[in-house]
């Protein structure tokens, strides 16, 4: 049997990869960053040329309707080039969310429009899914929604939001709701934007009262972050060893060194096995529902531990210079790092996983 992903799904992925290379390559990135009213709409452009904002939209809305395995891979190479995209929300839980949840009208009214790339979708998930902070939260009372929530992807630009409440039921909520307000939130990752949503007593379109529904979209968001985390890992350890052959010491090139080998072989053999851990994770949520949730987690958990070592390993390679912006290493550093804690860090998803298996209450 064959495991390994299609020839089409290979030509896809390097297909974005030359789209990314073109279109947000590293001096792209560091004007993003260095400008915080830049809302990166030409690689947005780029990417919705592409087709990501409909990957997971069922063709009769103007989508491609492909798997999340697809979207994983897609996430791979946005983590290699640490595009700055609103892809998790408006590429992949947002068209989840309506396609799991939503009622005729509200699939005929939005994915079209995500699907287009015309509408950009927001996630207020963050305090159900990964413990409230602050006193984050929001409560639902009479169908009006009342709170806070932080580390929103898009918080600033989105045009709908996908807000959980302090029960877990998902609702949409417009970008222009009355007593809807918007707030930059900083982190140490500046290829995302993130905001803080402050909300009193706007309206929302409750989803689907199924309590499974924000089950799925935190598997999804775990897996796409994983996959996230191994496309910088990959570019790390390249880096790394391209550094190495390159950097002279000691009238040898430092990749010559015993120990520089060991560090740039230990962090592949970190890599590589966790690799088919998170395509299965992507291939499970669709194909084996059943367990999609634990091996999401353990995808989640796993790529959080390997992507700060290789972080770290990476970085001390390259020495001094490894903290410096000339290479831009740190962009993958703190992707990495705001990878690991967003939506729940390794800890609290290894605790996911135990729950799963009975392990613990």
């Amino acid at each position: 049997m064959d495991f390994s992903i299609t020839p089409d799904q290979t030509l896809m992925q390097e297909s974005l990869i030359r789209t990314l290379e073109q279109s947000a390559g590293l001096d792209r990135v560091r004007a993003f960053a260095a400008d915080p009213s830049d809302v990166g709409s030409d690689i947005w452009a780029a990417l919705t040329d592409f087709g990501l904002p409909g990957l997971l939209i069922p063709e009769a809305y103007g989508g491609l309707g492909l798997s999340l395995l697809d979207a994983a891979l897609m996430s791979e190479a946005l983590g290699r080039n640490v595009t700055p995209a609103p892809f998790l929300g408006s590429c992949v839980l947002g068209p989840l969310a309506l396609q799991l949840g939503g009622n005729g009208d509200q699939q005929t009214r939005w994915l079209p429009r995500i699907a287009a790339g015309e509408v950009r979708v927001g996630l207020g998930l963050s305090e159900p899914i990964a413990g409230a902070r602050d006193g984050a939260g929001v409560r639902c009372e009479a169908g009006r929604l009342t709170g806070t929530c932080l580390f929103v992807d898009d918080g600033l630009h989105a045009d709908l939001f996908l807000i959980a409440d302090q029960s877990g039921q998902v609702h949409l909520v417009a970008g222009d709701a009355q007593g809807l307000s918007r707030q930059a939130m900083t982190s140490i990752d500046l290829t995302r934007r993130l905001g803080r949503l402050d909300l009193v007593n706007v309206a929302g379109e409750p989803l689907t009262a199924s309590p499974d529904l924000l089950t799925r979209l935190r598997d999804a968001a775990w897996v796409m972050l994983a996959a996230d985390m191994l496309g910088a890992c990959d570019v790390m350890i390249t880096k790394a060893v391209a550094y190495a052959g390159e950097r002279r010491q000691f009238g040898r090139v430092i990749g010559s060194f015993q120990a520089v080998k060991h560090m740039c072989a230990e962090m592949a053999a970190e890599v590589e096995p966790a690799r088919s851990l998170v395509w299965y994770a992507a291939y499970a949520f669709d194909a084996a529902p059943q367990e999609a949730s634990l091996m999401a987690a353990h995808a989640k958990a796993h790529l959080s531990e390997i992507g700060r070592f290789v972080a770290r390993t990476s970085t001390e390679v390259h020495g001094g210079m490894g903290i410096t912006d000339l290479l831009g290493l740190h962009y993958w550093f703190k992707r990495l790092g705001l990878g690991r804690q967003w939506f729940g860090g390794p800890e609290r998803v290894r605790l996911a996983a135990a729950q799963a298996q009975g392990l613990v209450a």
